[in-house]
């Protein structure tokens, strides 16, 4: 996927020349499980709004992008600049490209067709419509509309590829990609299209069908507003259109970098998500009245994940001088030990947090990347390859759909204990404050086993699929796309778990009073008070779950904590 040339400003920073073999650092995330780098706004939506303030300029072809970047990018339109020595390496790469365009030998993607087609050569004077043909072809897309800010992240990526100068386009191409980026000129892309596999073909076609002043966009953050001619949007920005040459239609669709956007934007959001979850499973224990002495850092010590021993040592913060905790007496029977879905907290959770860690890993060097086919070389070479082959990519977005809905299951089986007598040790039933004559938090329980149903659907693997395509030709590819698409339906559905246990907890810890909770508990509590009040009796509950999701997505929940209890991994 996308090249691996980027970085945040200009100064000091070094000059990147192609793809090294050390990993970087994805989004600031430290080598340790803590993620103060990581933030989560609402999931994947088109009516995310952008910050109010301008992030620095992220400048391609210094330095390896970052998960950071591509989220300045892509949600909060920062500008895209290309280093200058990245435009120099772009003009070597075409002067390549010219000089085989004129040799009397095929050559794949500059006088040849694609695909299964490249047996055919096709003659100079038919070059130029080779490539809008190409374009064209495989603007294919169908289904609803892709989100702005993955669009966004897509084209980010693949400019990057371009600053890499290993892809042969000329310079034009490149400064009109940005400027369309910088414009906020969004092209209409469509959800299907894309197998993963020669790149996210269909979506970069779209996106290639702007720079040629052709398909529709979107200029406006809107969603209500209509799309328009991109010929008439770029005239408004004052970008001419390009008539693409010999080898450049290629480089503008052969990359995987929609997977790779939405794995980027899905492991910036996880970041707070995961903070969410232990706090959550942490009033969850205090509510039930549980125990905090499996949290010890001792005993997590003894089986060293390191994602386990974060949340453990989040959870133990933050039940810290708690006056509901299970704590042995002398001469008083208290409970040994909680069921799973409290005890284990740390081992699931942590598990989730060692499989983003993974997925952040290959982000890492993906973003590092320059993926095109075929590639052009420092010594002149251009050379085919198998590069674009998104199996890298697919598998941690299957791998981390999997762990992230897991997330939602244990949370679920939390808030079910709340509501049954005979497992919340002395609380009403449903926490109804009449319980027969109201029934509580119950539907909320319902909503939430309905999501957690959805996720398990949504986490089969879509990577262990494969349809071959182009007459045999690309007879293996990685669905990565189709997992990209549910890892995001999955961050945004394990969002609205974790805030129907945060609402659940809440009543509960109200109906232990006047015991106190822990300093964290309390800060919790707090914040969903601010907003929610004290169910005294039945009523709507949607609004009182939407505005806990909101406390969610927008941090207020963990930033509440953390003010608290001090820093959280």
């Amino acid at each position: 996927m996308g090249p691996g040339v980027a970085g945040r400003g200009s100064g000091g920073a070094r000059e990147w020349r192609g793809p090294g073999p050390e990993l970087g650092r994805m989004s600031g995330m430290p080598d340790s499980l803590g993620r103060e780098a990581l933030t989560v706004t609402a999931a994947f939506r088109w009516n995310r709004s952008m910050t109010s303030s301008t992030p620095p300029a992220v400048v391609l072809g210094d330095a390896p992008l970052t998960v950071s970047d591509v989220v300045a990018v892509a949600r909060e339109a920062a500008r895209v600049e290309i280093a200058p020595g990245a435009r120099e390496r772009i003009a070597a790469s075409r002067r390549m490209v010219d000089e085989l365009a004129n040799d009397t030998r095929p050559h794949y993607g500059i006088s040849t067709g694609f695909g299964a087609l490249a047996k055919v050569q096709i003659p100079k004077e038919k070059r130029q419509q080779l490539q809008r043909s190409l374009i064209r072809s495989h603007a294919a897309g169908s289904g609803p509309e892709v989100e702005r800010e993955v669009v966004r992240a897509l084209m980010l990526l693949r400019l990057n590829t371009l600053a890499s100068g290993r892809t042969g386009v000329r310079p034009v191409v490149a400064d009109t990609y940005a400027a369309i980026l910088n414009a906020g000129i969004t092209p209409v892309v469509h959800e299907f299209g894309s197998l993963g596999c020669s790149g996210d073909l269909s979506p970069l076609a779209h996106c290639a069908l702007t720079l040629m002043g052709e398909g529709r966009v979107r200029v406006d953050e809107d969603p209500s507003a209509a799309p328009i001619d991109a010929a008439e949007a770029l005239a408004a920005a004052g970008i001419e259109p390009l008539v693409l040459a010999e080898k450049e239609g290629l480089a503008l669709i052969n990359g995987t970098d929609g997977m790779l956007g939405m794995l980027c934007l899905a492991l910036h959001d996880l970041g707070r998500l995961l903070k969410t979850a232990d706090l959550a499973a942490a009033a969850s224990v205090e509510a039930l009245t549980g125990t905090d002495a499996v949290f010890a850092a001792d005993l997590q010590a003894l089986r060293p994940h390191p994602g386990q021993a974060a949340a453990a040592a989040n959870m133990a913060a933050v039940l810290a001088e708690s006056h509901l905790i299970q704590r042995p007496q002398e001469g008083e029977f208290t409970r040994v030990q909680d069921a799973y879905s409290l005890r284990c907290a740390p081992q699931v959770h942590g598990a989730a947090r060692d499989t983003a860690d993974h997925a952040a890993r290959v982000a890492a060097i993906e973003l590092r990347s320059a993926v095109d086919n075929p590639v052009v070389l420092p010594d002149g070479r251009v050379e085919s390859n198998g590069n674009f082959h998104g199996a890298p990519v697919a598998y941690v977005l299957d791998f981390l759909a999997i762990a992230v809905a897991d997330l939602a299951s244990i949370s679920e089986r939390r808030t079910d204990r709340f509501l049954d007598v005979a497992r919340n040790h002395g609380l009403p039933p449903f926490l109804a404050a009449d319980a027969g004559l109201d029934s509580g938090l119950m539907i909320a329980q319902y909503t939430a086993a309905g999501i957690v149903s959805e996720l398990k659907r949504l986490a089969a693997p879509a990577s262990v699929d494969s349809i071959p395509s182009s007459a045999m030709q690309e007879d293996h590819v990685s669905m990565g796309s189709i997992g990209a698409r549910k890892l995001a339906q999955i961050v945004d559905h394990v969002g609205k778990v974790l805030a129907i246990e945060a609402l659940v907890a809440a009543q509960g810890l109200d109906l232990r009073a006047p015991l106190r909770p822990s300093i964290g508990v309390a800060a919790a509590l707090a914040s969903v008070r601010a907003v929610i009040p004290t169910l005294t009796q039945d009523r709507m509950l949607h609004p009182d779950m939407a505005a806990a999701e909101e406390l969610i997505t927008e941090g207020t929940l963990v930033s509440a904590v953390r003010e608290a209890v001090g820093p959280l991994a």
